[in-house]
C-alpha cells in the first residue's frame, strides 16, 4: 500500500528552491545538487498535472497555479509546524526553539538582559534572534515572534505590549561646547538635528515633544539623514554631529557614562510604543508563551 503524502519531501523541496531563489541556492541548504532538486519539481508538477515554476538559465519564476500551490503548502507547513510546537515542553522543563525577530534598538538595548534572564529559567531552549529594521513576514518567514515600535495597523496580528518607551534628545559633550545648548524648541532649527527616514513611508520622523504641557511634533531638518537603522542617528550625535532624539532605555546609560548630555529636558514627556506580535493564526507554543511572559515582565518592570 502506497502512503499518501509519500510526496511531501518534493513539496518541501519546491517551497525551498522559492524561498532560496535559485535551485544552486536551495541546493546548499538542502545539501543536495540542483539537478536532485530539478527531478523533484519535475514529479510534483507531473502529479499535479501543472507546471509550477518557469525555469530558466538565468532565474526562477512562479506561475499563477504555482503560487496558489506555494500559499496552500506554506500553510500546511505552518499547520505541522504548529502541532509539533504544541507538543514540546510537555514534560517538566520546557524543550525546542524560539524564533524571534527584533528592530536593533530593542535587540542591542532591551533584550540582552531578557534573553539572560529567559535562558536562566529555561536553560534547554534555543532562541533564534533575528535583528533588523525590516517588518519580517511572520508566516511567509516561519517566525513565532516579533517585537515592533509604535502603533500597530489593524493587521489581525495579535499583539502584547511590552513598554511605552520615553524619549529625549542627546548631544555630545563636544558638540554643546562647539554649537551651545539649545534654550528652547525654537532655537532647534539654529542647530545640527539628526532626521531618520522612516523606510516604510520615506518622510522623516517628526521628533515627539511635549511643550508647555501640550504634544508636540517637531520635523528636524538637517544636511546628514540616517536611513534604515535609526541607531545611526545616535552614533552621530555621539560623535559630535548634532542632536539626535533616541529613548531613554539607550540613552541614560551614555548619560551616565559621560559620553551624551541630554538637551532640552523640559520636552520630555512621550514615548513610542514597543510590541510583541504573533501571527492571529498560528497558536504560540508553550516555549513562545513563556518568551512573552519574560519580555513583558521585562517591560513593565522597567516603565
Amino acid at each position: 500500500m502506497s502512503r499518501k503524502f509519500d510526496h511531501l519531501g518534493d513539496v518541501e523541496t519546491f517551497v525551498t528552491v522559492v524561498d532560496k531563489g535559485s535551485m544552486t541556492s536551495a541546493a546548499v541548504a538542502l545539501a543536495t545538487t540542483p539537478s536532485v532538486l530539478s527531478r523533484a519539481i519535475t514529479r510534483l508538477e507531473t502529479r499535479l498535472g501543472v507546471q509550477l515554476l518557469r525555469r530558466t538559465t538565468r532565474r526562477l519564476s512562479l506561475t499563477d497555479e504555482g503560487r496558489h500551490y506555494l500559499e496552500q503548502s506554506r500553510a500546511a507547513f505552518a499547520l505541522i509546524d504548529d502541532a509539533e510546537r504544541a507538543m514540546q515542553g510537555h514534560g517538566s522543563e520546557l524543550t525546542g526553539s524560539v524564533r524571534l525577530s527584533a528592530p536593533t534598538t530593542y535587540a542591542h538595548h532591551r533584550l540582552p538582559v531578557l534573553l539572560r534572564r529567559f535562558a536562566a529559567r529555561h536553560p534547554q531552549l534555543r532562541v533564534e534572534l533575528n535583528i533588523t529594521n525590516r517588518n519580517v513576514d511572520l508566516v511567509a518567514e516561519g517566525y513565532d515572534l516579533a517585537i515592533r515600535m509604535g502603533q500597530l495597523p489593524d493587521s489581525g496580528l495579535v499583539a502584547r505590549k511590552l513598554e511605552d518607551a520615553p524619549m529625549c534628545l542627546l548631544a555630545a559633550p563636544a558638540y554643546i561646547a562647539r554649537a551651545g545648548a539649545p534654550r528652547s524648541i525654537g532655537e532647534l532649527a539654529a542647530h545640527a538635528c539628526l532626521p531618520f527616514v522612516m523606510p516604510s513611508t520615506g518622510r522623516v520622523s517628526p521628533w515627539i515633544l511635549r511643550d508647555e504641557g501640550r504634544d508636540l511634533d517637531w520635523t528636524p531638518q538637517g544636511g546628514l539623514q540616517v536611513s534604515d537603522d535609526v541607531l545611526g542617528v545616535v552614533s552621530l550625535a555621539l560623535n559630535g554631529f548634532g542632536i539626535c532624539q533616541t529613548y531613554d532605555f539607550i540613552a541614560l546609560d551614555l548619560i551616565g557614562q559621560g559620553r551624551a548630555v541630554e538637551v532640552l529636558s523640559q520636552t520630555r514627556g512621550r514615548s513610542r510604543p514597543f510590541s510583541v506580535i504573533h501571527a492571529p493564526h498560528r497558536q504560540a507554543s508553550r516555549a513562545a508563551r513563556a518568551l512573552i511572559d519574560v519580555l513583558a515582565a521585562g517591560g513593565e518592570a522597567d516603565v
